[in-house]
C-alpha cells in the first residue's frame, strides 16, 4: 500500500507515518519542514515533501510534482487553529483579519486545491481511500466558541461529503475522523496504557487513532465507513 500524509512532521501525522509503516511499503511525509528522527517499519519506504501549506498555491505544485503517480490513500491531517483556542484566554473579537485568513487559507483553501491534484492519484487504483482528519468542533452542538476553526471543520465535512458524491462512480472511498481532544504530548513509541492516562479520561490516545486509520484502510472493497465520531471518554460535550 502506498500512504501519503499530508501534516506528517508532529503530533498524529507524525503517529500514522510511524504507526502505519506494517500496512504500507511506501509512505509519503508532507511537512513544511521534513524532521530527521521518524522511524518506519522495516520494508517501508519512507519519503518527504517539504511544503508550506499557508502559501497554498505554490505548496500545491511544489507536491503534485513530487508525489507519486499513484497512491493508494491519502490521509490529510492538516489543520490549525487561533493563537487561544482552547483556552479561556480565547476571544473571537481580538483576532486579527489577517489571522482569520490565514487559518482559512491553511484549513479551507489549500486542502480544496491539493485534493484536487491528488485524488486522479489514488482513481486508478483497486482500492481508493481519502481520510480527512476533522474534530468535534466541527460537529453540530459541539459546545466550542472557536468560530474560524469551527467554521473550516464544518467545510473538512462539506468537503468530504462532495467528495464522495463527485467519486463514488470511481468507488472512492471517502471517511471523515471527527476526533475530540487529543494526547499529542506521548508518540506512537510510548505505551498505549501509560498515553490513556494523561488526561484522566479526557484526551484520546494517538495510538487509537492509528488503529481506527488501520481497521480503515484494511475494509474489504465492498463498504467504506463514512464518519467516525471519536470523543474521548471523560469529554461531557458528547
Amino acid at each position: 500500500m502506498r500512504i501519503m500524509v499530508v501534516g506528517a512532521s508532529k503530533g498524529l501525522g507524525r503517529a500514522f507515518v510511524e504507526g502505519l509503516g506494517k500496512d504500507a511499503a511506501l509512505i509519503v511525509g508532507v511537512a513544511r519542514r521534513a524532521p530527521l528522527d521518524v522511524a518506519v517499519a522495516p520494508g517501508c519506504e519512507l519519503r518527504w515533501i517539504e511544503a508550506d501549506l499557508s502559501r497554498p498555491e505554490a505548496a500545491v505544485e511544489q507536491i503534485a510534482a513530487q508525489a507519486p503517480d499513484e497512491l493508494d490513500a491519502i490521509l490529510y491531517n492538516l489543520g490549525v487553529w487561533e493563537e487561544h483556542a482552547f483556552s479561556e484566554d480565547y476571544d473571537f473579537l481580538a483576532d486579527s483579519p489577517k489571522a482569520i485568513a490565514r487559518m482559512v487559507d491553511i484549513n479551507v483553501t489549500a486542502t480544496i486545491l491539493l485534493l484536487q491534484r491528488l485524488i486522479p492519484r489514488v482513481l486508478g487504483v483497486r482500492k481508493p481511500q481519502l481520510i480527512l482528519t476533522g474534530s468535534t468542533s466541527g460537529l453540530a452542538g459541539s459546545g466550542r466558541p472557536e468560530v474560524t476553526f469551527g467554521a473550516s471543520k464544518y467545510a473538512l465535512r462539506g468537503i468530504a461529503d462532495a467528495l464522495r458524491e463527485s467519486f463514488r462512480a470511481r468507488r472512492l472511498a471517502v471517511t471523515c475522523l471527527q476526533l475530540g481532544y487529543l494526547n499529542t504530548q506521548d508518540g506512537i513509541d510510548a505505551s498505549r496504557d501509560a498515553a490513556s492516562q494523561r488526561g484522566e479520561g479526557g484526551l484520546i490516545p494517538v495510538h487509537d487513532v492509528v488503529a481506527m486509520t488501520r481497521a480503515l484502510l484494511n475494509l474489504s472493497d465492498a463498504s467504506f465507513v463514512r464518519e467516525i465520531v471519536m470523543p474521548a471518554l471523560m469529554d461531557e460535550r458528547f
